[in-house]
Formats: C-alpha cells, sequence, structure tokens
C-alpha cells in the first residue's frame, strides 16, 4: 500500500478535522475513512498518541463528555493552521492522490483474482464435464462478471476523485493569488492613511521617521529627545511569515509604538512639531513610491 500521509502530515490533517468541529478520537477515525472513501481507517493507535502529543504542544485542548474526551482546537492550533495553510492545500491533493492509488491497488487485486479465478474454471473445465461441473463454471462466469463489474466502479470513483482535487488544486492557486492582490492593496491603503494622517496631525512623529526610514538626519533638539534605533538590525526579533504583507503590517505596528513611547517619555517640543511634519511627509512619500514601484 502506498503511504496515505508523508511525515507530519497526518498531525495538519488532524488540525484542519478539529478546526472544523470539536471531536472526540473514534468520530476522528471514522472522519478519516469516510475521507478515503472506506479504502483506508487509521487505527486508534495511530490517532490517540498524536493527538495527546497535539495536545502537549497547547495547540489542542480535551474536555470529558459522557466518559470520552472530546478534542479542540486552540487559537495556537488556528494560528498554526493559518501559517500553513498552502501545505494544507498541497496535502489535500496529496489525499486526492493516495484515494487514486490505493484504487489502482485495489483494481490490481481484482485482475489478479480474476485470473486465478479464470485458471481455475480452466482446470475445472478440463477435468470434469460433469453436470456439477457445469453449474460451477456458470458460478464462476458470474463471479467473474462480478469482479470486472466492481474494478469498473472503483476505477469511476478514482477517476472521479483525481478530477476533484484538480479542481480544488486550482481553486485554492485563484483563492492564494487573489489573497496576494488583496494584501497588497491593504499596503498602499496604509501607506496611504499614514501620509494622510501625518499631513493632518502635523507629523509628531517625523524627528524619529528620518532615522528609522534612511531620509534626512534629525536636529539636534530631535537626537536629544528620540530613541528611535540607529542600527540596521532594527525589529530583528520579528521573524519572516513568509507573507511580505504582513510582515510591512508588522514593522509599521513597531514603528508606531516605538515613536509613541519615545514621545511619551521624552515629550515633543514645537520645533520637534515642525521638523516632524516634515520629515514624516518626506518618509510617507518616499514608501508609497516604493510600493507602487514593486507591482
Amino acid at each position: 500500500m502506498p503511504p496515505v500521509f508523508a511525515h507530519g502530515r497526518l498531525r495538519l490533517y488532524l488540525l484542519k478535522l478539529l478546526d472544523e468541529a470539536p471531536r472526540h478520537g473514534y468520530e476522528v477515525i471514522r472522519l478519516l475513512e469516510e475521507r478515503f472513501q472506506g479504502l483506508y481507517a487509521p487505527s486508534a493507535g495511530t490517532v490517540y498518541p498524536r493527538l495527546a502529543k497535539l495536545e502537549a504542544e497547547g495547540l489542542v485542548t480535551h474536555a470529558t463528555e459522557g466518559g470520552r474526551k472530546v478534542y479542540s482546537i486552540t487559537e495556537a492550533g488556528r494560528a498554526e493552521l493559518a501559517d500553513r495553510s498552502g501545505e494544507l492545500a498541497d496535502l489535500e491533493l496529496e489525499i486526492r492522490d493516495s484515494v487514486t492509488e490505493l484504487a489502482a491497488e485495489m483494481r490490481d487485486d481484482v485482475r489478479g483474482a480474476a485470473g486465478d479465478l479464470r485458471r481455475e474454471m480452466r482446470a475445472a473445465a478440463s477435468a470434469s464435464q460433469t453436470r456439477v461441473e457445469d453449474e460451477s463454471w456458470k458460478a464462476a462466469k458470474e463471479e467473474l462478471r462480478k469482479a470486472r463489474q466492481e474494478w469498473k466502479e472503483q476505477a469511476r470513483r478514482a477517476k472521479d476523485e483525481s478530477r476533484r482535487a484538480r479542481e480544488e488544486a486550482q481553486q485554492a492557486r485563484r483563492q492564494a493569488k487573489e489573497a496576494q492582490e488583496r494584501a497588497r492593496e491593504e499596503v498602499q491603503r496604509i501607506a496611504g492613511q499614514l501620509q494622510e494622517q501625518f499631513a493632518k496631525s502635523g507629523g509628531v512623529l517625523g524627528s524619529l521617521a528620518g532615522a528609522w526610514l534612511g531620509g534626512s538626519a534629525p536636529s539636534a533638539t530631535t537626537a536629544a529627545t528620540a530613541t528611535a534605533p540607529a542600527d540596521t538590525d532594527w525589529a530583528g526579533d520579528l521573524m519572516p511569515t513568509g507573507d511580505p504583507a504582513r510582515d510591512l503590517d508588522r514593522l509599521l505596528d513597531r514603528f508606531r509604538d516605538d515613536v509613541r513611547d519615545a514621545a511619551r517619555d521624552h515629550g515633543v517640543s514645537a520645533g520637534q512639531l515642525a521638523r516632524a511634519r516634515a520629515d514624516l511627509g518626506a518618509a510617507a512619500a518616499r514608501l508609497t513610491a516604493t510600493l507602487r514601484a514593486l507591482q
């Protein structure tokens, strides 16, 4: 039998099933059997230890209902699903392929059984011409007809599963492309809002924006009261997520928090306010131009 789940993939699929609804272990096993159309059903020794490991990692939790553990996904589990959404789409396609391969193995088994049956029938026919053997021949032919019909049905189901898997993969690619476009538009919208807000408010945070974004250096008064980072590893603790739009949102949040803390701790003078307006306006314009140039 070909492997149904690659290493670590059953763990991801268990999170998907629990994200759909809370379930107890037997229900998870039954759902997996249904997804594979009865061609594969994991044992309790396969599913329960993985559920326990997920719980130990803080990705699922359980409550006892009627003497049975009912597992539910946690926020940490949903976060992992979100981070691995692309891998999950690939897993769905792999499951369809596994169903096709299992059906193919069943088809080969049916063919082998049919071949053995034909050989047995020939041997019976040559050994005796009695009426009893004639009846056995008819019964064997009927069994062969049923076996062929079953093989055709299995082949049809495998073909349908393959077609559905291709359609779902195409839909997943379209959705990923649409999400990327929406993220790009959101980044542009945020940059525009920042520029507008800075222009209206007088750019209280501008003296720090120049240092952060590589613009003109702050004045001596500003440098004495601001604490903006000067090293190139600013926000280095924010690990990349693989989604540029999301990473930019996180950087903007960090920038806003750092500058607000500096303004709160040191205050803002009238001179700093005027300088901030010019610096942040220029910084916002440069960021907007950079984002548009990357389209």
